[in-house]
């Protein structure tokens, strides 16, 4: 998906301009995922579909510049996906979503010789809930659960998530089958209602919501213990945290696989996995993103 983030450097004003501005960056969950993956020393695909235009060129040799292997449908007569990402001043972020080709991934796309050697298999909520692509979605996970890949969701977003209403949204959750849940409190809440957050793990053996500044609950179920605490994070105060929790995601994994790796205890390589996580955050935030050039 190609970001376009418009940054006023101060609040909007009905029918007139306001300096800021305005930037082309590379986008989508799953891209920003595998990005930082690359980026923290992993062996990372990115399957996605994107249109037969400049910013689908450009996107695909900016994922491959870091590193991520890019298995990517060009899709005729379809747009590249694209997001309006619109900063105040304050920081929030709102969104305009046109996702375009991101949508037409087809389940025959996927071939299985892709996911021999894969360890995880990531997929995005976007990827499980519009018609077209949830069936590609789906197939991923088929194709690395029978490889005995871990497989982990983020919830991603409040909207999409609950597009068909919240029983939909267990729905889909519980068919996927994750082995690892991603959410931010604000996600979590929205897809159990009034229960607590740590209701996701009748979901997944293990969750970690994201708390922004305060840091990340870390939730597992070992035997009939559910463990829960909290690991804080370095409070940082950056113009745009887009994509920062998808690079959290991606320094939690490769934290995960080496704690485990090492032989540690099921709490122990949580703790280490979320620490790793917020490293992978911090780096974004504090790393200005790359304007993509449309040629």
């Amino acid at each position: 998906m190609l970001d376009v983030v418009l940054t006023p450097e101060r609040d909007l004003e009905p029918g007139t301009d306001v300096p800021g501005h305005v930037t082309l960056v590379q986008g989508g969950s799953a891209a920003n995922t595998a990005r930082w993956l690359a980026r923290s020393g992993a062996r990372a695909t990115l399957i996605a579909a994107v249109g037969r235009d400049a910013a689908g060129r450009a996107l695909v040799e900016s994922i491959r510049a870091d590193g991520v292997t890019a298995r990517v449908t060009r899709v005729a007569g379809a747009r590249t996906g694209r997001i309006g990402v619109l900063v105040t001043p304050g920081g929030e972020r709102s969104f305009v979503a046109e996702r375009g080709a991101a949508d037409r991934l087809d389940p025959a796309d996927l071939r299985p010789s892709w996911f021999t050697r894969a360890d995880a298999v990531h997929v995005p909520v976007y990827s499980l809930v519009s018609d077209g692509l949830r069936r590609a979605g789906t197939r991923a996970i088929e194709l690395g659960r029978a490889r005995g890949a871990l497989i982990s969701v983020d919830l991603a977003s409040s909207g999409p998530l609950l597009s068909h209403g919240r029983r939909a949204a267990l729905r889909l959750i519980e068919e996927a089958a994750p082995d690892l849940l991603f959410a931010t409190a604000a996600e979590a809440e929205a897809l159990l209602g009034r229960y607590a957050v740590d209701g996701l793990l009748d979901l997944a053996p293990a969750a970690a919501v994201k708390r922004g500044a305060k840091g990340v609950t870390v939730l597992a179920r070992e035997g009939d213990a559910r463990l829960r605490f909290e690991v804080a994070t370095t409070q940082l105060s950056p113009r745009d945290t887009t994509g920062a929790g998808d690079a959290f995601d991606a320094g939690f994994l490769v934290g995960w696989f080496a704690a485990r790796a090492a032989g540690r205890s099921l709490p122990a390589s949580l703790h280490r996995a979320a620490l790793a996580g917020h490293r992978s955050a911090a780096r974004l935030l504090s790393t200005p993103r790359p304007e993509i050039t449309l040629a």
